[in-house]
């Protein structure tokens, strides 16, 4: 999967989500490897939005691998786990990080 394969595929699964009553949250993601990039998920006012931008502002950094990514949202890898097993590293609020994964399982 490309990159931007990776962001139109999340922009269709952001519309679906209902993230109503959700606390705002800004997590920027880094895809590392050849097929890497960088885009951000915000949630903020009941609406989930994915871009393939930097996010100055941003509450955590993920920093994690394509294939593991993908492993991620498919739920074939708990969040949890892979940062237990370095596969993801986050930078900032661990807490958000945490929040982040509880929105991929909707």
């Amino acid at each position: 999967m490309t990159f931007d394969e990776l962001v139109k595929k999340l922009k269709g699964m952001a519309a679906k989500v209902d993230a109503t009553g959700m606390d705002f949250l800004a997590v920027q993601v880094d895809i590392t490897g050849d097929n890497g990039g960088v885009f951000y998920v915000e949630v903020k006012d009941g609406k989930v939005n994915v871009e393939p931008y930097e996010y100055n502002d941003r509450q955590c950094r993920l920093i994690i691998s394509m294939d593991n990514f993908n492993k991620l949202i498919s739920g074939k890898l708990d969040p949890v786990a892979a940062f237990t097993l370095g596969k993801l590293k986050v930078e900032g609020d661990v807490g958000k990080a945490l929040e982040f994964g509880k929105l991929i399982k909707k």
